[in-house]
């Protein structure tokens, strides 16, 4: 079966932007774009609340069937929306009844890559990643992209993400969070395809820690000693890409090596960025989301891919 990019619709502001992200990736890829909304079986008395925990309904107040054709129509809205700005992609809507999380992680499996929303903490903190959102991704195999919504679309609506151009109609860099202590092909792959999908360079950040003694005296350590380990930390990166600039001869690859808190280097390195990309990798047989990647998905401003890795 080929695989399509699929979003996850729920009605709020943010599916709409993740709804957008992923009609422009079907675009790019010349992939059919699936939208998918989950829908939960009214219960007696009360309501799926999308923050969690339940709400009664009110004496009077309209049951399931009317629940059920309003997200009907929000999920018709947002699919005629999409078609009408992107004729050239085949575009699909479903509603599927069951529990988001079950679906999503069945739906994944069948993906290119699957689109989510993901709330703004402020506007210092980009991700708040819910419940689902991290239920999925702890056990997702295909890449996961987490998308957060620009500007003042009512929620229903094909909300904009953050325009991947820059003012002067350039396109906006690819970031890479890389450790490449252990394999990671299919992370680097990604990144640099999506990288030549947009005619954009991609931007390698690899960040190392120290000796511990430095920590604690930085004044016992000869400081050409950290120098020498920076360099031949940046010259294993440089050696670790050479595969990538040869495979893709026309994507610019830039590398940057940083001694420093790795979340924290990665955000700021991916602030005017159209993507980011970060691994998370599979440990007998389960997804690991490590602290680093849950930094990056916490704080980053920008769209998120995290792309599974042994």
């Amino acid at each position: 079966m080929p695989r399509t990019v699929i979003a996850g619709i729920d009605g709020s502001r943010e599916s709409g932007a993740a709804a957008t992200w992923a009609a422009r990736e079907a675009a790019r890829r010349g992939l059919a774009l699936r939208l998918l909304h989950v829908w939960q079986a009214w219960q007696p008395a009360f309501a799926y609340a999308p923050m969690g925990g339940a709400v009664v309904l009110p004496d009077g107040q309209e049951g399931p069937d009317s629940d059920e054709r309003r997200a009907e129509r929000m999920l018709d809205k947002v699919y005629e929306q999409l078609r009408d700005r992107h004729p050239g992609v085949d575009v699909t809507a479903e509603q599927v009844p069951g529990r988001p999380v079950e679906i999503l992680r069945t739906a994944v499996d069948e993906a290119e890559v699957l689109v989510l929303g993901s709330r703004a903490l402020s506007t210092l903190a980009g991700f708040l990643t819910g419940s689902v959102s991290m239920a999925v991704l702890a056990h997702a195999r295909r890449p996961v992209v987490l998308v957060r919504p620009t500007g003042s679309a009512d929620a229903g609506e094909a909300a904009e993400p953050e325009d991947e151009a820059r003012d002067g109609g350039a396109p906006r860099d690819v970031v890479l969070g890389l450790d490449f202590s252990r394999p990671c092909d299919a992370l680097i792959d990604y990144a640099v395809e999506a990288a030549m999908m947009r005619g954009a360079a991609l931007r390698v950040v690899h960040t190392w820690t120290p000796p511990p003694v430095y920590g604690y005296d930085p004044a016992a350590v000869d400081p050409r000693h950290i120098v020498a380990l920076g360099e031949a930390e940046a010259g294993a990166l440089e050696d670790a890409m050479q595969p990538w600039r040869a495979k893709f001869p026309s994507v610019r690859i830039e590398t940057r090596c940083v001694a420093d808190r790795p979340a924290e280097r990665i955000v700021e390195a991916a602030e005017d960025a159209a993507l980011l990309v970060v691994g998370r990798r599979i440990r007998s047989g389960v997804t690991h989301i490590g602290p680093v990647t849950h930094g990056v998905l916490h704080h980053a401003r920008t769209p998120v891919a995290v792309v599974a890795h042994r």
